[in-house]
């Protein structure tokens, strides 16, 4: 027994090393890091006005009506619910965010309509956040009086002022409006039309289908969000991922723009960040100028921020001026996502201008760029009472940069199709002979002994 495992031990030495030189023969070598130089970094930026971007702007409406001490949240009323999470909101805010709390409801009892009804007040002023001194603010609130929540978004409005970036309003409520007029529906159709730039997203803390219509349609009206809030932790993660979500509105402040239908009124496009909205089922079109040496990288995102069916797509083709397809990204999903995204890159390669150089544009001497289209589509549908109109929030980024060289195989082409399969093919021939003869090798050792 000792002898024949020694001979098997031998055995096995003797296949790993002819094994060892039949790869080596054949040019399997270790896989090595490229040591190319990468693709130099794209040059271009998206434009920038002069001075510091604006600071993103978040006011907090919350309710503090009557119903709010109502304990039906893990056994805590709602309004301790939402002063917890909003503590941990103010602990967590970015350095840079300007952020305030308006109230509705706080001052005047059920008693006093007249004057409650008009009852929404600055509790902390918009502006770079004293985090003791808000929390302290919110730890003094108690359940009091009705809900006027029209008025405190007119009020919140004023509070965040104007400007290019977007303002989010995050309303934390457990009921519908009783004070109207005026309606919050109307009000939130108010703001959008007059193009400032405001978000306004709901959190509904009751569970009743009055409540939820309106908030979506407060939500819906000005391209925000609406939450059914179940849980402490669902309030302070949502309103955390809100807060955020502004901030990343202000590191890249996107510029609106309109799609068109077709490619050839389409916008013409240069590096940068762009808004839009696109309704169900729709195609927005855009151009994009490409010279000869670079390659267009290209990302849509759009957000299903309102209740939509479960199965949808989002789609980017990249086209020539003709509709010829050059490369396509896609997404799907099958439930109810904060956004659906894709995004395609694409090389010039030499091909001639479909249309002239458009003016402004600059590149390498002599060339004219070649117009690429960008077709945004998605495949989202409303579920029923859902309403189609403002689109669904799109955002685009596009940037041109120095094509990328293709990448260098290892030795002898390893990375080339037909080389890979005859490697693949001689190793599993001489790996197969070599066991076949230490089979037939151990066999006769074995009646041997």
């Amino acid at each position: 027994m000792i002898i024949r495992r020694r001979r098997l031990g031998r055995s096995a030495a003797l296949a790993a090393a002819l094994l060892t030189v039949g790869f080596g023969t054949l040019g399997v070598l270790p896989a090595q890091a490229d040591p190319s130089p990468s693709a130099s970094p794209s040059s271009s930026a998206p434009p920038t006005e002069a001075g510091a971007p604006e600071a993103p702007k978040v006011d907090l409406v919350l309710d503090v009506s009557g119903s709010m001490g109502i304990a039906d949240i893990e056994g805590k009323s709602r309004i301790s619910v939402a002063q917890r999470s909003i503590d941990e909101v103010i602990d967590a805010l970015p350095p840079e965010a300007e952020f305030g709390i308006r109230t509705l409801g706080a001052t005047y009892p059920v008693s006093d309509k007249t004057d409650g009804c008009k009852d929404t007040k600055v509790l902390y002023p918009v502006g770079h956040t004293d985090k003791v001194e808000a929390k302290t603010a919110v730890a003094t609130l108690r359940p009091t009086g009705w809900t006027p929540i029209g008025l405190a978004l007119r009020g919140a409005a004023q509070d965040l002022g104007t400007g290019q970036a977007t303002r989010r309003v995050v309303l934390i409520t457990d009921g519908e409006d009783d004070c109207a007029p005026p309606d919050p529906c109307d009000v939130a159709r108010e703001l959008a039309a007059q193009g400032m730039h405001l978000v306004v997203d709901t959190l509904g803390l009751a569970h009743d289908d009055k409540v939820r219509q309106q908030l979506l349609c407060i939500a819906n009206a000005t391209g925000g969000t609406y939450t059914d809030v179940r849980t402490q932790q669902q309030l302070t993660d949502r309103v955390k991922q809100l807060v955020n979500r502004s901030d990343t509105s202000y590191r890249a402040t996107p510029a609106n723009i309109t799609g068109s239908d077709q490619c050839a009124t389409a916008p013409l496009l240069t590096p940068g960040v762009y808004a839009d909205r696109e309704k169900f089922a729709e195609h927005r079109v855009y151009r994009v100028p490409v010279r000869d040496g670079q390659e267009l990288r290209a990302s849509v995102s759009v957000t299903p921020d309102r209740a939509v069916a479960p199965d949808y797509g989002v789609l980017l083709r990249a086209t020539d001026a003709d509709g010829q397809e050059l490369v396509r990204g896609t997404d799907a999903g099958s439930g109810r996502t904060d956004v659906a995204s894709t995004g395609l890159r694409w090389s010039a390669t030499g091909a001639p201008s479909a249309t002239a150089s458009p003016t402004g544009t600059t590149g390498a001497a002599g060339t004219d760029p070649r117009l690429v289209c960008l077709v945004v589509s998605n495949s989202f549908a409303g579920q029923a009472g859902v309403q189609t109109d403002p689109g669904l929030p799109l955002e685009l980024t596009v940037d041109v940069t120095n094509a990328s060289p293709a990448p260098a195989g290892p030795a002898l082409g390893l990375g080339r199709g037909w080389i890979m399969l005859l490697v693949l093919t001689g190793a599993g021939l001489l790996t197969g002979l070599v066991w076949g003869w230490i089979a037939r090798w151990r066999i006769s050792v074995w009646r041997e002994n």
